[in-house]
């Protein structure tokens, strides 16, 4: 592997990590989000990613993103605008500490790639500075 292809690799990596941020704050933000029984639910976000192995550039690269169920859960919240006439009002089956789970994970993704950045970098300005010497 070539010296420069350092940087884009963890550059795909900061990108998918980006998106996955994405995704994971939208989930939270939609998590207490209420809908009628007889509309769908918020659907969570998921991002597929997949390794790029061969090509330009080499790395990860998003696959597309996947939708949670539709359905949701349903809570009995008889004094809410939405509620049918059984007094149920659907919510997003969304859970919290999952959610929280992967927004770690996609944190730490981001910053292991910055990481290599900053380190790659310093790498090719030291070995300039060879040069020039």
């Amino acid at each position: 592997m070539p010296t420069f292809d350092a940087i884009g690799i963890a550059g795909t990596g900061m990108t998918v990590s980006r998106k996955w941020l994405d995704a994971v704050s939208d989930n939270l933000a939609n998590m207490s989000t209420v809908s009628a029984t007889t509309d769908d639910a918020f659907q969570a976000r998921y991002v597929v990613a997949q390794s790029v192995e061969y090509g330009e550039p080499a790395g990860v690269q998003v696959a597309g993103i996947e939708l949670g169920d539709a359905e949701g859960r349903l809570v009995h919240e008889p004094d809410h605008p939405l509620a049918d006439e059984d007094g149920y009002v659907r919510y997003p089956d969304i859970d919290m500490a999952s959610q929280m789970t992967q927004l770690i994970m996609a944190q730490r993704g981001y910053q292991a790639n910055a990481a290599v950045v900053d380190r790659a970098k310093e790498s090719y300005t030291a070995a300039l500075q060879i040069g020039k010497n």
